[in-house]
């Protein structure tokens, strides 16, 4: 049976579907000796040779990863980056297989992150129909009024574009009032979305922590550190 090339090198835990696609147009993977550069180009896993970077590429032996990670404030998500600032990937040295963020968090965001060479459940998880929520604890300037949290739930214009309703509610006052605590969960995974939706309310955010995606919680995990997911935080993942 054939299968799309960007999957099967998802498949094989190269990178999640759309950085495939990435190194797809970049040139960097060949069908059977030849560059492939077209998204649309299926393969046949049978009868196909794939090589990625000249490195024949196979799905046969590939053993699954999955890792939570407490990503702390001062790193990026991306594998390598320009500015020769520190990598999530740096902090999970030791780890026998090509993972890759599930998503991103900002360089100032801490908290949740997961890892993973299963680039089906990258992609499910990323993909927009997919609404998984994602839980953030924030602190933010001032004290929103009622006006200011409705309009945060009905949804905000950020980039041109309404945001899908949120929810927030205060933990936490300050009594100055100068700041305040609130959980923050959204479904849609947007470019610095929470930071935005909070600035279009006028109470930005001082410091931004995910502390849980859908029902998988990030609890005590270090900041730092890592660990796997039990077989049972995979299974409630792959039904989302």
């Amino acid at each position: 049976m054939e299968i799309r090339l960007q999957k099967y090198l998802a498949d094989a835990g190269v990178a999640s579907r759309r950085k495939a696609e990435e190194l797809i147009a970049q040139g960097k993977v060949k069908v059977n000796g030849e560059i492939v550069t077209e998204m649309g180009c299926k393969i046949d896993p049978k009868k196909d040779e794939v090589t990625y970077l000249d490195q024949k590429i196979s799905t046969k032996d590939t053993k699954m990863v999955y890792i939570m990670l407490h990503k702390p404030v001062g790193y990026v998500t991306t594998a390598k980056e320009q500015f020769g600032r520190p990598a999530v990937m740096d902090l999970v040295k030791g780890v026998d297989a090509r993972i890759f963020p599930v998503g991103r968090l900002d360089y100032d965001t801490s908290g949740l992150l997961l890892l993973t060479n299963d680039g089906d459940l990258t992609y499910k998880l990323t993909h927009p129909k997919h609404d998984v929520d994602k839980t953030y604890i924030a602190k933010l300037y001032g004290i929103p009024d009622e006006g200011a949290l409705q309009k945060f739930r009905r949804g905000v214009v950020i980039d041109g574009v309404r945001t899908k309703p949120a929810k927030i509610r205060i933990l936490e006052k300050e009594k100055d009032g100068r700041f305040c605590t609130a959980e923050i969960i959204i479904h849609e995974g947007r470019n610095r979305q929470v930071r935005k939706m909070c600035d279009a309310i006028h109470h930005p955010v001082a410091q931004l922590k995910r502390v849980a995606t859908g029902e998988l919680k990030m609890g005590d995990l270090q900041k730092g550190k890592f660990r796997h997911l039990t077989e049972k935080e995979v299974k409630y993942l792959k039904k989302l």
